[in-house]
């Protein structure tokens, strides 16, 4: 008989709305939803009643002291207090992204997960769409790629979601509001080391909400960079120049809020060939990505292209398909929280490029 994680759910927002509380329905057999916990009790109950759950709280600290398997945190600003303390109560941890603001804080998170022994796991979905394994399959069949571009353009997600019976918000106090971003200013401040506004917003809105995605899936194919070069950081767009080994890495991100056409583009070039891979807009369930084979012949004309629609398995389902895994099989997550922290560092040096206007030689070295 499968077991089932009685598993406590932190954060009844948007994603856990489209996707989390859908997919724990769907993997019934392998989750029990047994408890859930947000600060606005009216979104918490609406969700309890959808999902037929009959524990509700508004404060994390009380869900965590129930008898649960797991918990996951699914709420805004840093995981790491929630994370920390769910493992030292003996839990295993699945962590949106980004898992925290600082590589302080998560090499903490790691540390409470080892001193545990619970399965501490970052939630990535694009390392999970097989899709991502094709990619990675015909990357590595060229050792030594010239280039790796990637491309973002964010776009605006509402006309992404409204197709989905979503619960209203609800009200929470002013004062909890109050206290939960001065926290979260904090953190991000003593993470960059400024509170010059606009590093501010850039680490919190561009780094950690977004380009942590992209940053995770080039480290995915490729390990991790010997170098960061440049780093051009504007209001609204950021480029940012990495060496693989051989290979080039050009990360492009813009955010283009006057069209809803979300583009998430990798694209590996080398001398007989390119692979690209394109991620449709994070908050289509099912939605499948596209992989595309291109090569030719050295002297003529003759090309060719070969596209792939390699699943509809939403990347969200499966990958806590692979955390249950890990916690009923000890089975290792490729996105586990060493491999989070690394992000994480990465997006700090990032910040500390534009800033200071220098090169980082291992800008995910921990």
């Amino acid at each position: 008989m499968t077991k089932k994680l009685r598993t406590g759910v932190i954060g009844t927002g948007l994603i856990a709305q489209v996707m989390h509380l859908h997919f724990l329905r769907e993997l019934r057999d392998c989750y029990e939803i047994a408890a859930l916990c947000d600060i606005s009790a009216e979104s918490a109950q609406a969700c309890a009643d959808e999902y037929g759950v009959n524990k509700v709280f508004t404060d994390w600290r009380e869900l965590i002291k129930e008898p649960l398997d797991a918990v996951l945190i699914l709420t805004s600003g840093s995981h790491a207090p929630i994370a920390i303390a769910a493992a030292e109560a003996g839990l295993h941890v699945f962590v949106e992204k980004p898992m925290c603001f600082s590589v302080q804080e998560g090499q903490a998170m790691v540390d409470a997960a080892a001193r545990a022994s619970v399965t501490l796991m970052v939630g990535y979905p694009k390392r999970y769409d097989p899709a991502f394994a094709r990619f990675t399959e015909e990357v590595g069949a060229h050792p030594h790629p010239k280039l790796l571009r990637v491309t973002t353009c964010e776009s605006p997600f509402h006309p992404y979601v409204t197709h989905y019976p979503l619960n209203p918000p609800g009200q929470v106090d002013e004062q909890v509001l109050s206290a939960l971003r001065r926290d979260t200013h904090d953190r991000l401040v003593e993470a960059i080391g400024t509170d010059d506004e606009f590093y501010v917003n850039q680490y919190h809105a561009v780094m950690l909400d977004t380009l942590v995605h992209e940053i995770n899936t080039v480290r995915g194919v490729l390990g991790e960079p010997d170098r960061l070069d440049y780093v051009e950081l504007r209001e609204g767009s950021l480029t940012a120049l990495l060496r693989f080994g051989a290979t080039s890495v050009a990360i492009h991100w813009i955010d283009l809020p006057g069209m809803t056409r979300y583009l998430m583009e990798f694209v590996a070039f080398d001398d007989d060939g390119r692979v690209t891979l394109s991620f449709p807009s994070p908050f289509l369930r099912n939605a499948p990505t596209l992989l595309a084979v291109e090569g030719g012949e050295v002297e003529g004309v003759d090309s060719w292209r070969r596209e792939e629609l390699t699943s509809y398995e939403s990347g969200f389902k499966l990958e806590l398909v692979s955390f249950y895994d890990a916690v009923v099989n000890g089975t290792k997550v490729p996105t586990d929280g060493l491999d989070g922290t690394r992000d994480i560092a990465l997006c700090q040096a990032i910040i500390r490029s534009a800033r200071d206007g220098v090169a980082i030689d291992h800008p995910t070295s921990l």
